[in-house]
């Protein structure tokens, strides 16, 4: 039997803190829609309280080494996915620091392609200084996907500026029929990963946006201002596509497993990052919106302070609001309220750097109440402090 029931709650909780923290193996299914680095620390600050955080990442990066490996293999990028393991990882498990330097050691950019190789032959062989240092049975686990890369590895590959990291977790993606939540489960046991990471579909797909200026940029390494200059024109649709000449949107629904994680959530946050290739990529696929509208939790936005993110170039915060309202009802065209797929937004009024003044009375006809409380410090100024933010989503989980 269910029943919704109302409660006051204090923000933040200390007590609940308190007890997440003794007990972080029972703590709240928090998840989040998220990809690249930008909640590296608020994982490390979140898994002293809570183990069972739930993590959809986007697979759709286009940029660097992960371009090469998209390309070569027809596969989802697995950077994003690979840096939330090391960000969940138990730090203090033996040969966590030798893994977390393996995984993150990328070859030269300017590397001679036969010395890389005759590297990879150390690695593989477990001379290599990097993985020497790896205690068993991390070792031999590590040097088994390094081979098995190297026999998948086209012979005009380009290993330069590679990450060891993607390659192993590519070796295990290929070895186990194109499946990547196997070889995700393996390296989530390996380091004891606290919490769950999945990519919100399993597709080898391209991100499109439109732009206010009548372009179309095919790529998501050409959105986020990062590897090329910003787009100063305002993204006005994103889309998928699974042919980047001919960038037709592509339908693709979630998988059951993923709409259960989400609606298995204690609270699910849309939180601060890269607005459209973080966040809203993340609700593209079918399924999403309607799984969210399921979920009988809160839902909450956590926006961007300080200006950071060149993605919402031309946006206000009440653009952003609406924008992600409408990616998340895109599922169901007729059902164009904001209430079930957003309740809350948190922003710090006092300290936080935000672009356009937030619309109460708007905001109230949506449905969505504003939590306005400390979430910048001296120390994280302009940006959040995962510090002051992890205790409030404890505190509505």
């Amino acid at each position: 039997m269910f029943i919704k029931i109302t409660r006051n709650i204090r923000l933040p909780d200390p007590v609940k803190s308190a007890r997440h923290r003794h007990c972080p193996e029972l703590g709240p299914k928090i998840l989040f829609f998220s990809g690249g680095s930008a909640l590296k620390d608020t994982c490390a600050e979140l898994i002293q309280y809570t183990h069972n955080s739930i993590h959809v990442i986007t697979p759709f990066d286009s940029g660097g080494s992960s371009a090469r490996l998209r390309e070569a293999f027809k596969m989802p990028a697995i950077g994003d996915v690979r840096n939330r393991l090391l960000a969940l990882a138990d730090s203090s498990l033996q040969g966590y620091p030798e893994i977390f330097r393996l995984f993150a050691c990328r070859f030269p950019e300017d590397g001679d392609p036969t010395v890389l190789k005759g590297e990879m032959a150390e690695m593989i062989a477990g001379r290599h200084p990097l993985v020497a240092e790896i205690p068993d049975p991390m070792r031999r686990i590590i040097r088994h996907y390094l081979h098995l890369f190297i026999e998948f590895m086209p012979r005009d590959f380009d290993l330069r500026k590679a990450s060891i990291g993607n390659l192993i977790l590519t070796a295990g993606y290929l070895d186990n029929r194109r499946n990547l939540d196997t070889i995700i489960y393996i390296f989530s046991k390996l380091v004891q990963v606290r919490g769950v990471v999945r990519p919100v579909i399993n597709k080898y797909l391209h991100l499109v946006a439109a732009l206010a200026d009548g372009r179309r940029i095919v790529g998501q390494h050409l959105m986020t201002g990062k590897e090329v200059s910003p787009l100063g024109s305002r993204i006005t649709d994103l889309w998928l596509t699974s042919n980047p000449q001919r960038p037709e949107p592509v339908h693709v629904p979630i998988r059951q497993k993923t709409a259960t994680l989400i609606e298995e959530a204690d609270l699910i946050c849309y939180p601060m990052g890269s607005f459209y290739t973080s966040l809203v990529a993340n609700l593209l696929p079918r399924g999403v919106g309607r799984a969210v509208r399921r979920t009988a939790c809160p839902k909450i936005f956590i926006p961007n302070t300080g200006g950071c993110d060149p993605e919402t170039v031309g946006m206000g915060i009440m653009d952003q609001i609406r924008c992600l309202a409408f990616f998340l009802n895109r599922d169901d065209p007729n059902v164009q309220e904001t209430r079930g797929v957003l309740d809350f937004i948190l922003v710090d009024q006092v300290r936080g750097d935000y672009h356009g003044e937030l619309d109460r009375e708007e905001l109230t006809r949506m449905g969505i109440n504003v939590i306005d409380t400390t979430l910048v410090s001296d120390e994280s100024e302009p940006l959040i402090d995962e510090k002051l933010l992890v205790p409030v989503l404890l505190s509505l989980s």
